[in-house]
């Protein structure tokens, strides 16, 4: 299948690692130019070497802190001093694991600055020219506790549900411009940041986290933890031509962990 992404041009937030590295390595092979960008532009530049010379060609890394607006902006502004992007790929990293009881006011304000508020700005800002285009794709990367809240991670649950609302809303405005906007919630996807919170809960229990990781596993249909390029195909097709008729929806990479349906 032709996805129609060649030529396009992309940014992808929080490509240094895992699954921005991989949603950005996905739309490079598919023949997108991909801006790939997060606080480590070398590791991204290594990553993109390990490329296929033409591949490598296609990724440029760009600097961005999400938790400083000055930062979203002058990365906004370098962009649409380049007409834009067609493909913009929102990723935000996961937030300090807690629990709802414990978190305080200051560390809401400050994640949800850093994952919901700064997204959105960057959003408005790059909408234009896709407007102007009748062409767009808006995809945001979130995670499965959306449907069903997953133990000691209130900020994520809290503030990825404010991330889903803005999507469904942003969706209906802007579908009748050739702009789809999509939410795509990784279940438990083998990354440096699933270990992470594999040690956070093992250590809270007072287990190791290979025992935390054969408990979750149980949790999980297929058995396994997800590949980041398996995720990775599915933001892929969302931001191809053939998605064009798909907008509002947020779709599910997990397994077939979370049983509602």
């Amino acid at each position: 299948m032709d996805l129609g992404v060649t030529g396009k041009r992309a940014l992808v937030l929080g490509a240094s690692r895992g699954l921005g590295q991989a949603v950005a390595r996905g739309l490079a092979r598919e023949g997108a130019s991909v801006i790939a960008a997060a606080r480590d532009e070398a590791a991204i530049a290594a990553w993109a070497a390990a490329e296929a010379p033409e591949v490598a060609a296609r990724i440029q890394a760009a600097g961005l802190d999400l938790s400083q607006r000055a930062s979203v902006d002058a990365l906004a502004d370098k962009v649409l001093a380049d007409q834009g992007v067609d493909i913009l790929v929102n990723n935000s990293g996961g937030p300090p694991p807690g629990t709802a009881l414990e978190t305080g006011i200051d560390l809401w304000t400050k994640q949800f600055e850093t994952m919901a508020a700064h997204i959105f700005h960057l959003t408005q800002r790059l909408l234009p020219p896709m407007s102007a285009r009748g062409w767009g794709r808006v995809i945001t990367i979130a995670s499965s506790g959306i449907e069903q809240p997953i133990p000691n991670l209130a900020l994520s649950n809290g503030i990825r549900m404010a991330v889903l609302g803005w999507s469904k809303t942003l969706a209906s405005e802007v579908a009748s411009k050739g702009i789809t906007v999509n939410i795509v919630m990784p279940g438990r996807i083998k990354t440096a940041r699933l270990d992470q919170l594999d040690q956070a809960n093992a250590d809270k229990q007072g287990k190791t986290r290979e025992e935390i990781a054969k408990t979750m596993l149980g949790t999980i249909p297929a058995g396994r933890y997800g590949d980041p390029e398996e995720f990775a195909n599915a933001v892929v097709f969302l931001a191809s031509r053939q998605a064009a008729y798909i907008t509002g929806v947020k779709l599910r990479v997990d397994g077939g962990m979370v049983r509602g349906v």
